[in-house]
């Protein structure tokens, strides 16, 4: 398999893989236009323009972009992180020209038909709604806020139902010509493709765009702070995050190796512990997040108003006992796990295009695979001990709760139990 890079002279990128024996490809338009590129009056419109996308083009109808790639048995999506978003859709081979005049056509050519706006407005605010009756949902949005306040980078992805309720054609429109510039769009392609004619396609559809990046992003800050709703429900739900490196840092393997080791499976310290020796609760774990300047270790979890307080100073015990006994063979478990997850799953063409995109957007190059393995066999039991040692003598958090809580610890006891 050989990743192929070319590079418009506008500025789009186009990368592919060949893989052969697959009778299928996935290809899509990845664009560096997500929650954290919005000002605050536009927080939500990345999203509400992803939904806009498939509402109609130019030259189609809604209807008439879910048909023209059902009707070839394929599969057509999008999503909308703090970093991106994207388009992409999965065919079988002789299908991949039609999937990309969809896909293109619906980045470059959206209708924002004023009634379809209206339609998909509502809709959007029916998300938001089903998120606020979801507390394992919600509380993620809260985490992010707490840890990074006042900024783009803590605003959830939905965003508010006011602003959401506002935006008209001229938001969307505007925003589009602000972000969506050839210097942050990377078509992506992985599968059964043809490089040459991805990237033909690619000049035809993108190469008119005039050169500009698009603007840059106000710098991540974690700050930390605690959020705390009280409310009649089943379970206390809790989350915890401590800043950890973006995803340039050398040390952000260092951290996901540690998320493992302490709540990444059912061998976890976290699951071990809290669920299999005492039933604190059916779901718990940890992992790690990363941007481009800053990062997130989570721990999560939820269980029964009585045990609250028993689960959370277990989970602050846990985590500072890693920094003491962490052993090599966890270490050797946790750097498995995650060449196993990330090589297991690359054998899908949609998560190779994704990587693709996503390391494109990072390096602007696709490090060959030996080399992220290398970076996480170098990762040593000592590296993950300091690592843990230095969050516990931080002890510099983000904490949220929902639902009965009242018997939950607050953030100060839990710094000072770190500390101790």
């Amino acid at each position: 398999m050989t990743v192929e890079i070319h590079r418009m002279s506008n500025g789009v990128r186009v990368v592919t893989e060949h893989m052969p024996g697959l009778a299928s490809a996935s290809l899509g338009v990845w664009v560096a236009a997500g929650g954290r590129h919005e000002r605050l009056d536009q927080n939500g419109i990345a999203h509400f323009l992803e939904h806009m996308a498939f509402k109609g083009t130019a030259k189609r109808s809604a209807l008439d972009i879910a048909e023209a790639i059902e009707d070839v048995g394929g599969y057509i999506n999008a999503y909308t992180s703090r970093e991106m978003t994207a388009y992409y859709a999965r065919v079988l081979e002789n299908d991949v020209p039609l999937a990309f005049d969809v896909i293109s056509d619906i980045v470059l050519n959206p209708a924002f038909d004023p009634r379809e706006v209206e339609v998909e407005r509502h809709v959007i605010l029916q998300e938001i709604g089903q998120a606020h009756d979801t507390p394992d949902d919600v509380i993620f949005d809260w985490l992010q806020e707490t840890a990074f306040p006042d900024q783009p980078l803590g605003r959830t992805i939905l965003g508010p139902s006011q602003k959401v309720s506002s935006f008209g054609v001229k938001d969307l429109s505007g925003f589009v010509a602000e972000r969506y510039a050839p210097g942050n769009i990377i078509v992506s392609a992985a599968g059964a493709v043809d490089h040459e004619a991805i990237v033909k396609a690619a000049e035809e559809a993108f190469g008119h765009l005039a050169a500009h990046d698009g603007g840059g992003t106000d710098p991540a800050v974690f700050r930390g702070g605690e959020h705390r709703v009280e409310k009649d429900l089943e379970q206390a739900h809790f989350a915890l995050a401590f800043e950890t490196p973006g995803y340039r840092d050398p040390a952000v393997y260092t951290a996901q190796i540690f998320s493992t080791v302490l709540g990444g499976g059912m061998s976890s310290r976290l699951f071990q512990e809290a669920r299999e020796k005492r039933g604190l609760c059916y779901t718990i774990f940890a992992q790690t997040g990363a941007y481009a300047d800053s990062g997130l270790l989570t721990i999560y979890a939820g269980t029964g108003a009585e045990d609250i307080e028993g689960l959370v100073n277990l989970t602050v015990d846990e985590l500072k006992r890693s920094a003491d006994d962490m052993t090599p063979a966890e270490i050797a478990r946790a750097r498995a796990q995650m060449k196993a997850g990330m090589l297991m799953g690359l054998e899908s063409p949609s998560n190779r295009a994704e990587r693709l995109a996503r390391l494109m957007s990072i390096w602007d190059r696709v490090p060959p695979l030996e080399e992220t393995v290398e970076l996480i066999d170098a990762v040593t039991t000592g590296d993950a001990k300091a690592f843990a040692a230095d969050l516990v003598e931080k002890a510099d958090t983000a904490l949220a709760l929902y639902g009965p809580i009242s018997r939950a610890p607050e953030r100060e006891a839990l710094a000072g139990r770190l500390v101790a």
